[in-house]
């Protein structure tokens, strides 16, 4: 135990694998099996609310205060405060599990404290360490609080229209993560790759326009879904940031890593982002393209094969081991890949519901699985080289 809080990546993204698979099962078990879930929510709206406020941004917290002590130099969150902050996003799952049970004000308050509290704690050593440049995921991380508060206000009034704000909000602030985080780290890493292995890093590009056009049409996509506009204003702005996130993507030369799982799935969820933001504009010019088309491939072709790829780099790299994933570690990436193959068919008309989702869902189990078997002994020990962390 003393391992798995030596370190913000070790218990969170141990919490993250965990409650991916109890997440799904506890789905399945309602949809197939007649499971009551004592969730007081719609089960739809639900499941919603637990992939993005519950799973992703638990994900979201082990990276950026990973990361932040390497932009800071500042020391990590450790022991007892780390494990009271994982215990409170903790409480927030179980109210939000029993929420049926509970007074909806107690739900609200447990389930909204764990984000403010990240910011705050976020914001305050960035500020210390001066460094301004990474405040921007602080109003990021606000405003993705404001869109639980936004589900939960939904649900207490029964204004099924906020609700859904609350939920496109989550959605766009997560993507809007994605094109920062992986705009760091993947043309980078690439590159490096590149260099190590005698072969020329500058083919990997970065134009100045490119990556303002692919974060601000990001910006003005979150602003059609707050503001009453057109649909097919919205549909238009986010084509064209599927334009410019998809030639951001081909500046960085993917097809090149082809040899390295570690990078190329950095990549393959990257495009899983622009195709989401492909089939999201073209929903909006033909409605038989239905939300839920977009909406998983980016929930499970972007946001968790993106994080699969990083909890799988990370939990390498800070552990002071090689960069090499583990083996039988692709079966990961496979996996993952299938369930959003098998999701997005199942609204595309391809697949039958039943067969579709049950499919999805166990190619999600292998995938969350796999990292836990194989990734579990590397978080609860000690780092490989003897430096603390």
């Amino acid at each position: 135990m003393k391992s798995a809080l030596a370190y913000p990546f070790r218990i969170f993204f141990i919490l993250t694998g965990s409650y991916a698979l109890l997440l799904i099962f506890g789905w399945m078990a309602f949809l197939f099996a007649s499971w009551p879930l004592p969730v007081g929510w719609a089960p739809i709206q639900w499941h919603s609310h637990e992939m993005l406020y519950g799973f992703v941004t638990l994900a979201i917290a082990g990276f950026v205060l990973t990361a932040m002590t390497n932009w800071t130099g500042a020391p990590p969150l450790q022991g007892r405060k780390l494990l009271l902050l994982a215990l409170l996003w903790a409480a927030g799952r179980v109210v939000m599990w029993t929420a049926g049970w509970l007074p909806g004000w107690l739900v609200a308050v447990v389930d909204l404290a764990f984000l403010p509290v990240l910011a705050a704690y976020v914001g305050t050593v960035l500020l210390r360490y001066n460094n301004r440049r990474n405040l921007i995921l602080v109003g990021v991380l606000a405003l993705l609080w404001l869109g639980n508060v936004l589900m939960q206000i939904g649900l207490a009034t029964g204004k099924t229209a906020v609700l859904q704000t609350g939920q496109l909000l989550g959605l766009d602030l997560i993507s809007i993560l994605i094109v920062i985080i992986a705009g760091r780290i993947t043309p980078l890493f690439t590159a490096n790759w590149l260099v190590r292995n005698a072969r020329d890093g500058t083919v990997v590009q970065r134009a100045q326009w490119v990556e303002i056009g692919a974060l601000s049409s990001m910006f003005a996509l979150l602003v059609t879904d707050i503001t009453p506009v057109p649909a097919v204003v919205a549909g238009g702005v986010a084509l064209l940031a599927a334009c410019f996130n998809g030639w951001r993507l081909l500046l960085w030369r993917g097809w090149l890593t082809l040899k390295e799982p570690l990078l190329w799935i950095l990549h393959l969820s990257y495009f899983w982002l622009v195709l989401a933001l492909f089939l999201r504009g073209l929903a909006s010019f033909f409605p038989a393209i239905v939300p839920s088309l977009w909406q998983h491939a980016l929930g499970v072709g972007a946001i968790a094969t993106m994080i699969l790829g990083v909890m799988t780099r990370v939990s390498l790299g800070h552990t002071g081991r090689p960069l090499q994933l583990p083996r039988y570690g692709v079966w990961i990436y496979l996996a993952i890949s299938l369930a959003a193959v098998l999701r997005i068919l199942v609204p595309s008309g391809v697949l039958g519901f039943r067969v579709g989702v049950l499919a999805a869902s166990a190619a999600w189990m292998v995938a969350f699985t796999f990292f836990l078997i194989l990734y579990i002994p590397v978080l609860l020990r000690p780092r490989a080289d003897g430096k603390p962390g």
